[in-house]
Parts: structure tokens; sequence; C-alpha cells
């Protein structure tokens, strides 16, 4: 294991900048904020259910790649967990002591990389490839929840970018591979009970 890394030496500084100004920011803003850091993920489950509902009616190999999309999410979650177990980062909040919008976590729940920016990116880059209208609106969403993650004072700023480089390289090197393996993987579950997972009809 690597020694726990201090991250108020990387941008601390910008860190209790975002976490004072969200202090003095409209109550309204920082329920908006405060919601979308924490039930906002559920959206790209509702954007991925909706690209492979229309991508059926492309074919089997958009409908598989569309189908690719919650498999490469979990992928992504569990790259950025080990090197959260590696890197064991200390929230800021336990670091700096600051008062934030959300509650401080317990020591042990390591912060970098950021886990809700690695999903959301992960998400967004693999939506591109199912729709680019899908994952334009997922990628404005992705950097919604990274700034939320920060704001809230969940995270410093390097946590949620090192989460999104992640996920989003993650997600890249996944969906170029299920690509171009779409053909053999559509044989393969059109020739079984999954059938009805690639077609409309």
């Amino acid at each position: 294991m690597i020694m726990a890394l201090d991250g108020s030496s990387v941008d601390g500084s910008l860190y209790s900048d975002v976490v004072d100004t969200a202090r003095h920011a409209p109550g309204w803003l920082d329920t908006a904020m405060a919601f979308w850091s924490t039930y906002g993920l559920a959206l790209f489950a509702v954007l991925a259910a909706v690209g492979w509902w229309s991508a059926r009616r492309a074919g089997g190999a958009a409908a598989v790649t569309a189908l690719g999309v919650p498999a490469v999410v979990v992928a992504a979650y569990g790259v950025d967990a080990l090197v959260k177990l590696a890197v064991r980062e200390d929230r800021p909040c336990q670091s700096l002591r600051v008062k934030t919008l959300e509650a401080c976590p317990s020591p042990g729940d390591w912060s970098f990389p950021s886990n809700h920016a690695a999903i959301a990116a992960a998400a967004a880059v693999a939506l591109f490839f199912v729709s680019r209208r899908l994952g334009a609106v997922a990628i404005v969403a992705a950097v919604a929840m990274a700034v939320s993650r920060v704001w809230v004072g969940a995270h410093y700023p390097h946590d949620v970018v090192a989460g999104v480089m992640a996920g989003g390289l993650v997600a890249l090197g996944a969906m170029l591979v299920l690509r171009r393996r779409a053909p053999s993987v559509v044989r393969w579950i059109g020739s079984g009970r999954l059938r009805p997972l690639l077609t409309a009809s």
C-alpha cells in the first residue's frame, strides 16, 4: 500500500475557496447542488435505459453497444475503487476540518479519486457510443456531478479530475473493444434466450 496522500498540499486552497463560496451561496443553489451530488447518478441509469430502448430499433450491434454501458460503468467503478485503496487519501473535510454542506465521511472512506465522478464520466463516454445526443446530455451531467462533489465538500478538485479521467479512459477503451466485437456478441446473444434484448420486435 502507498502511504496516505495529503491532498491538501495539492489544491487544498482551491477546495477551501469553493467550500467557502458554497457556504455563502443562495440556499436554493446549495440545495440543488446537494441534491444532484446525492441523487444525480440516477439520471445516467435512465439515459442508459433510453439508449438501449432506442438502440434495439437500429439493429443487434447497436443494442449490444447499449447493453455494454452498465457493464462499462461497473468496470470503471472497480478500477476507481482499487486506486482509492492504493492511494488512501483522507477526505478534505477531515484534513482541513472545514464545515461542508455534506456530512464528513468517516475515516477510511477515501477521497482520491472520486467514485461519483468516475461513474458519471464512464457513463457519459459509453453513452456517446450509443447516441451522440444522449452522450452530450450525459457529458454535461457528468461535469455537473464533478463540480457538485467539490461544492458539497466531499472531494478536492484533483479528486474529481482524476475520477473523470479514470472513468472516461476505462469507458473509452472498453467501448472501442466492444464495438469491434459486437457482431460476435450479437451472434452469441441472438442464439439464446436473451435474444429479445437485441430487437424491438
